[in-house]
């Protein structure tokens, strides 16, 4: 024990400002990791592999040599694994990243006063299917571009109104189960199909179509409205996350902010999760 405690003593006095940056990154790149990954089952995996990690540096401090070169091995080999099992949220990074201030090409510059009109109609429109039950899926894209998407579906290129959006999600009509693709002040497509989310923990209460909502979010940086058919209820869907319960006041917000193109603040007063049989 007292050669343990020499040993850390001997490191500490050895630290220098290079290593303090190092540490620096390694902690930024570490809590990136744990944020990226947060609310999903990659997130116990992680912890798994960082719980190997100071195993090994603790047995190879204290002199275990075979017990470190077996976790040192296992843990060499583990980079494969956490490329195939961190896929989606490598993905997502990657994604993150490109959209970052140092490519970005400005595609949605908006102004609350230029498109007024576009919230207004969104807005009117939501709350008439929310009060008659209308389900409805509405994708605003931003820098991520949803061509695959678009091409699913079928090409509008239409003036945003409500009545077209409230005809287009229509019970019965050709294309009120897919989504609705929104590209600054034009409606781009309807009935296009979005990947559902493979997310485990996501609650069973939601439907395909808020999975759907989810799935293009956590692949994109899109919004993503939706109106329940059975209750009524609006919510949102954004970076892999859904806010559900939303009332005037909060889809206003919601819109004012997607044209705004500034970070959504937290919503006070909505929940994520208030009833049961919210399906779809």
């Amino acid at each position: 024990m007292a050669d343990f405690i020499s040993i850390i003593k001997n490191s500490t006095l050895k630290v220098t400002v290079l290593d303090g940056i190092d540490i620096l990154l390694i902690s930024m790149i570490i809590y990136g990791l744990l944020k990226i990954t947060t609310r999903t089952s990659a997130s116990q995996v992680l912890k798994g592999l960082g719980l190997f990690i100071v195993l090994a540096q603790v047995c190879k401090l204290i002199g275990l040599s075979a017990m470190s070169w077996l976790l040192s091995t296992f843990i060499d080999a583990g980079v494969v694994l956490v490329v195939v099992i961190f896929q989606p949220e490598i993905r997502r990074a990657l994604e993150r990243m490109g959209r970052g201030k140092l490519f970005d090409i400005a595609l949605n510059n908006y102004h609350s006063s230029d498109y007024g009109r576009e919230i207004e109609e969104l807005e009117r429109a939501v709350l008439n299917m929310s009060k008659r039950k209308i389900g409805a899926l509405i994708v605003f894209e931003n820098k991520t571009g949803l061509k695959d998407v678009i091409e699913s579906g079928n090409l509008i290129n239409a003036r945003i109104s409500s009545e077209l959006v409230e005809n287009i999600f229509f019970p019965n009509s050709p294309l009120h189960d897919g989504a609705v693709i929104i590209r600054r002040e034009k409606i781009i497509a309807a009935g296009c199909f979005l990947p559902l989310s493979d997310n485990r923990q996501i609650s069973s209460e939601l439907g395909t179509r808020h999975r759907a909502a989810l799935g293009i979010s956590e692949l994109s940086d899109a919004q993503v409205l939706i109106v329940s058919e059975e209750t009524g209820v609006i919510s949102v869907a954004h970076e892999g996350t859904i806010t559900r319960y939303l009332d005037r006041k909060a889809l206003r917000a919601i819109l004012e902010g997607i044209y705004i193109t500034k970070p959504r603040s937290k919503i006070i007063g909505v929940s994520r999760d208030r009833k049961k049989g919210d399906k779809k």
